[in-house]
């Protein structure tokens, strides 16, 4: 296998840092960077990949201390193994949640009415166990 500029090639991942993985390609060693790893933001590398995982990664570039630039990104897409996804918005559809108007005005007398029926709710239920200690 020759490592030129621009090539896939397919190599194992040997290492796992928080800035990137080390991978082998057939005895030479590339780093891919944290930020060549998916499309999306990574913010822990070892929920996209795992050591002795077989990746194919694309060449990004080779200094002359032989240190090898790889991408798995731009090599072939990998899935990430998110276990928490964020849930799907239809943004089309009309929230239920959100008030009829933007008016800054009409949100915050809801949000005082709603507090003061949960501050009255509140004192009322105090009261009774006031009530219920003294007796």
């Amino acid at each position: 296998m020759t490592l030129e500029v621009g090539n896939i090639v397919e190599g194992t991942v040997v290492n796992i840092t928080n800035f990137g993985a080390f991978i082998d390609l057939s005895g030479k060693t590339g780093l891919v960077h944290i930020s060549e790893v998916a499309d999306t933001y990574v913010k822990d590398i070892k929920e996209f990949i795992k050591e002795g995982d077989k990746v194919q990664v694309k060449v990004l570039g080779i200094d002359d201390n032989g240190k090898i630039s790889l991408s798995i990104k731009q090599g072939v897409q990998i899935a990430p193994k998110r276990t928490n996804r964020p849930a799907e918005v239809e943004w089309s559809a009309p929230d239920k949640k959100k008030p009829a108007s933007n008016n800054f005005e009409d949100i915050m007398s809801k949000f005082m009415k709603e507090s003061e029926e949960v501050m009255s709710d509140y004192k009322k239920k105090q009261e009774v166990r006031t009530k219920s200690r003294r007796s």
